[in-house]
């Protein structure tokens, strides 16, 4: 009877680490998700990211908080940790946009049960099974996919410089307020509000080729670095981990005044 008793306490050890190691990815050096991140000139590091490798694909998640002190930290991962849970009971016959539109929503009403009128953040995700890429966001986060030694933007963004465009070019706002608005890039949209509303989805789902790089990065990143910096930088190669810790050393040494937390998480198809 003891024996049978230590069978059944080992067989559910080995179950646990095998369904903990499917869902999170242990690959060691296989690993085909890198992330890096540097605070910038602020006093705490409110990006947060994290990732999960299962028997659907791979998630990518990157959030960037905002508020007072540790508020937007907390907002953040908040966040990520919510996405994260999500993806554990996730079944990809589900539709991709079900996923997102309760992932999105349940983290913000978190953020709002836990955390004081101020606090939030803006986020994407990324979704890939096989060579399919889904994505959705909310507020400020860029994303884009480097192919053939080109970084292409996926995603627009919701801040206001892209609201304006929008606007101008459906013929609902004159030229001179849109070029008054263009340099402002605040997101007009993020989660910790209670008229919390667009998600911006994927139109269709993107086809990844073999070598393709799917990149996440928030405003710091793309404010301290120009876009062609980003791409040389991601040429240069090297694992997942060592392409996203380039970038946000490129953005740490950068020239950039008022350097915003930086941080990038990429997957390599």
């Amino acid at each position: 009877m003891y024996e049978i008793i230590l069978l059944s306490i080992a067989v559910l050890i080995v179950f646990l680490i095998y369904k903990r190691s499917h869902l999170y990815g242990f690959m060691s050096s296989s690993n085909p998700i890198g992330s890096a991140a540097t605070i910038g000139e602020r006093a705490v590091q409110a990006d947060f990211s994290g990732s999960a490798l299962g028997s659907y694909g791979a998630i990518l998640v990157l959030a960037d908080g905002k508020g007072k002190d540790n508020d937007a930290k907390i907002a953040a991962k908040l966040t990520v940790d919510t996405f994260l849970d999500l993806y554990g009971d996730y079944q990809f016959y589900d539709k991709p946009q079900y996923y997102f539109q309760r992932a999105f929503r349940l983290a913000n009403q978190k953020i709002l049960n836990v955390l004081q009128d101020g606090a939030g953040a803006s986020a994407a995700a990324v979704l890939i099974n096989g060579n399919a890429m889904y994505y959705a966001l909310v507020g400020n986060i860029q994303i884009a996919v480097y192919r053939g030694g080109n970084l292409v933007p996926v995603s627009e963004g919701q801040t206001v410089d892209m609201l304006a465009r929008r606007a101008f070019k459906a013929g609902r706002i004159r030229r001179e307020t849109a070029v008054s608005l263009l340099k402002e890039e605040r997101a007009f949209n993020t989660l910790g509000q209670d008229g919390f509303h667009d998600i911006e989805f994927f139109s269709k789902p993107l086809t990844l080729e073999n070598g393709d790089i799917a990149v996440l990065m928030t405003d710091g990143i793309c404010h301290a670095l120009k876009w062609r910096e980003i791409e040389e930088t991601i040429k240069k190669g090297g694992s997942p981990t060592d392409i996203a810790k380039n970038i946000a050393t490129a953005a740490e040494k950068s020239d950039a005044v008022d350097k915003d937390n930086a941080s990038v998480i990429l997957y390599m198809n």
